[in-house]
């Protein structure tokens, strides 16, 4: 019971890792362009498939596309995907400056993260109550002893305190990141 109560919450916490990634700080990272999907012959796909994401400086992504005549599409895709950017092509390739964030700016993207977290942990407490019906469950049937019921209880809460712990450590250094 608890393993695949653990695997749902390791899911959970990969998923706020995922949508952290999405969050822009004021430093280049190829990680935000991960949710961009480019119309590539008829079909969206994903920006790393159709070219080569590079971090030559602290503030500029490269972007070069492998095939040349993609570059308007590739350019579109990023301006729809409403991260806040103004790419610039020389025909060879996209190059995007990172704008440094306002004060402003940086208090949404921290309230935007403490959101995430928030979703995420209630996400484990829904897993853990989950688990605990189904413990029920299983004494009620008679596969599960009181006591038995207990010990399976607490490992179910000291795994969801342990997921929450970590919650909280990463929603820390995303806002350490934001801020910075």
């Amino acid at each position: 019971m608890a393993e695949s109560c653990e695997a749902r919450m390791e899911k959970t916490i990969e998923a706020l890792k995922d949508s952290f990634n999405a969050i822009r700080t004021g430093r280049a990272s190829a990680a935000i362009f991960d949710k961009v999907r480019v119309d590539y012959y008829g079909s969206k796909t994903p920006l790393n498939q159709v070219s080569t994401i590079s971090i030559p400086e602290a503030r500029t992504v490269l972007i070069q596309p492998f095939d040349k005549s993609t570059i308007t599409d590739i350019e579109k895709a990023i301006l729809t995907a409403d991260l806040g950017l103004n790419p610039s092509n020389d025909g060879k390739v996209i190059r995007i400056a990172i704008p440094p964030l306002t004060q402003e700016r940086r208090k949404e993207l921290v309230k935007q993260a403490k959101a995430t977290a928030e979703n995420s942990k209630t996400s484990i407490r829904n897993i853990r109550r989950d688990g605990n019906d189904d413990l029920k469950k299983q004494q009620k049937s008679g596969e599960l002893t009181e006591d038995g019921l207990k010990t399976e209880e607490d490992k179910l809460q000291k795994l969801t305190d342990k997921f929450i712990a970590e919650i909280g450590k990463i929603y820390d250094a995303k806002e350490k990141e934001i801020l910075e």
